[in-house]
């Protein structure tokens, strides 16, 4: 019973780390990234502990298995996120460069957010949820248009 349990615990491990997305949270290393693998970056606004629709983004697209493995090989995933709970409180640094973030990109404050930038940070498009398979996404999130870079 006892190797049992440490089987299941570890097999949750295993699976709640294949579940997490490859997220960076500073601008500049997200440019830097995306200059020198020449990838679009996919800036995500998010409430991780209040946003419904954002958690459900979340749950059917950034964990998803095929997002995630298309994502690596193609974009460089920024999360600028705004939680409320005290436990969830980010860093005041963390929270300065999420305002800087919002104040360029998300005035409206709109949760959750998409906004697909090139390599220099200038907006190629702007998304949000949408009830579609990730394949249908990877095209919405593909479909603004790079030339502009």
């Amino acid at each position: 019973m006892k190797n049992f349990i440490l089987l299941c615990c570890f097999f949750l491990c295993v699976n709640f780390t294949t579940q997490a997305q490859d997220w960076l949270l500073d601008i500049n290393e997200a440019k830097k990234q995306a200059s020198e693998k020449n990838q679009k970056i996919i800036l995500v606004f998010e409430g991780s502990d209040w946003n419904g629709i954002g958690i459900r983004l979340n749950n059917e697209m950034w964990t998803n298995a095929e997002f995630k493995k298309y994502a690596k090989e193609h974009f460089v995933m920024l999360k600028a996120d705004f939680p409320r709970r005290s436990e969830n409180r980010l860093s005041e640094s963390q929270q300065e460069k999420n305002d800087k973030l919002a104040e360029e990109y998300n005035r409206d404050g709109i949760f959750p957010f998409v906004v697909v930038l090139n390599k220099s940070g200038d907006v190629l498009g702007t998304t949000g949820y949408k009830k579609v398979s990730p394949y249908m996404y990877i095209k919405v999130l593909n479909s603004f248009d790079p030339v502009k870079e």
